[in-house]
């Protein structure tokens, strides 16, 4: 198949929308499809970069949400591209600009289209004028009109999935984790020399926190259970790997609660170098409750590395042994379980039951992701029915407008 995928997000921005949507694209490759990125342009890649089978459409920055960007025209150049590559299938990944373009391509082509639902946009609403001009309801009628008419959707986890019941989305939906590599080589595992190059003795306890750092990443409340920890594990350390604008906020938090040097803030690091960085932790935190698919929890996972989080209905499929790790209800109950942990290391401890790590293993891999999606794109090939042109025109004008303008009410319309 030759297969196009629409997206606002691609390296070199660095989110889980972009690391998931490149093991999509090298999975599909290793089945011999070929696979075909249409993104936004990017201040990172120089005017001029050849990238074999990706094409940048002109964008500038999401005007909230600056790290992110928006395309702003080439819908007519996508369809003449897409026509030469003689798409087979269309799979969009954002539900803004490049996704529209996407629709448009699909419709013009008269082809199937696949969209994954990656962000549940209630809980990023802060960034919009405080919340003050898209509400939750905006958000469920955004989603019913983008995904209307689509072949099928991709919902990463349960949890997405209820969510889009939620906004009684019609469109088929199933749910496919996104995958991740559970095999590592022995050479990836640069962790003993990460804690000689962060002045860490190979007896130090380490706490290890790895994403973007956000405001909806909840890692004020992870530092503040640190903090907590350090009274029982005084010798302990916080490494915190990202970057993102919540950084002055989280270092001015850090220095009010006099634990400067037990904290280290990494900064953004390449995506070959961050499995050891979840090696070097002993035990991995989130705070976050704003998570849909959480390729960082897996990734943990895939480095051996224990995971203490807030409870969910995603985490609580993922997390079902001590060995794994241990999920709370709030994150004032984020101590014990770190304590407990780092203990465990110090001590040399084996937790839980390690068989119950393949299970999860076989779910999060890479390889299965690839072959669960492409069994879908084959069902959404028999399934494609072509939509009413002048009904989807309109529709997809209706959703435009519903993200141009405010929403100013909470009803499920």
């Amino acid at each position: 198949m030759n297969i196009g995928l629409f997206t606002d997000t691609y390296f070199p921005q660095v989110s889980g929308v972009a690391t998931s949507i490149q093991t999509l694209k090298q999975q599909l490759e290793g089945q011999g499809h070929q696979v075909y990125i249409f993104t936004s342009t990017d201040p990172k890649v120089k005017k001029g970069t050849i990238e074999p089978h990706i094409y940048r459409f002109p964008s500038v920055p999401f005007i909230w949400f600056k790290d992110r960007r928006m395309a702003y025209w080439g819908s007519t150049q996508a369809l003449q591209i897409a026509r030469e590559l003689k798409l087979d299938l269309i799979h969009t990944q954002t539900e803004f600009s490049m996704g529209l373009m996407g629709k448009y391509v699909s419709r013009k082509l008269k082809l199937p289209v696949i969209h994954t639902f990656h962000t549940n946009y209630e809980d990023y609403l802060h960034y919009i004028a405080n919340g003050k001009i898209i509400r939750p309801g905006g958000v469920a009628t955004m989603a019913r009109y983008y995904m209307n008419g689509l072949t099928e959707i991709i919902a990463p986890s349960q949890q997405t999935f209820d969510v889009l019941q939620a906004y009684k989305v019609k469109a088929p939906m199933r749910i496919i984790p996104t995958g991740v590599a559970v095999q590592h080589a022995v050479q990836e595992d640069q962790s003993v020399a990460l804690r000689a190059q962060l002045n860490l003795d190979p007896a130090v306890p380490v706490v290890v926190s790895i994403g973007r750092v956000a405001f909806e990443k909840d890692l004020d409340a992870a530092i503040a259970a640190f903090a907590a920890v350090l009274t029982y594990v005084p010798e302990a350390k916080f490494v915190i790997v990202g970057d993102g604008p919540a950084m002055a906020m989280l270092k001015q938090h850090v220095a009010a609660l006099d634990i400067t040097a037990a904290v280290i803030f990494v900064g953004e690091v390449p995506h070959d170098e961050v499995y050891s960085y979840y090696r070097l932790g002993d035990v991995f935190i989130s705070a976050s409750t704003s998570e849909t698919q959480g390729l960082t929890f897996i990734e943990a996972i895939t480095a051996e590395t224990p995971v203490v989080a807030i409870e969910s209905p995603y985490m609580s499929d993922l997390v079902t042994n001590v060995n794994l790790g241990t999920l709370v209800q709030d994150s004032y109950d984020l101590v014990d379980p770190l304590v407990f942990y780092l203990k465990a290391a110090q001590a040399g401890l084996v937790l839980g039951d390690p068989s119950k790590r393949e299970a999860i293993l076989y779910e999060i891999d890479e390889v299965t992701f690839g072959e669960r999606v492409q069994a879908m794109y084959q069902e959404a090939l028999m399934l494609y029915h072509e939509e009413d042109e002048a009904d989807a025109e309109e529709n997809d004008a209706t959703y435009a407008r519903s993200f141009l303008h405010p929403f100013r009410r909470d009803g499920n319309d």
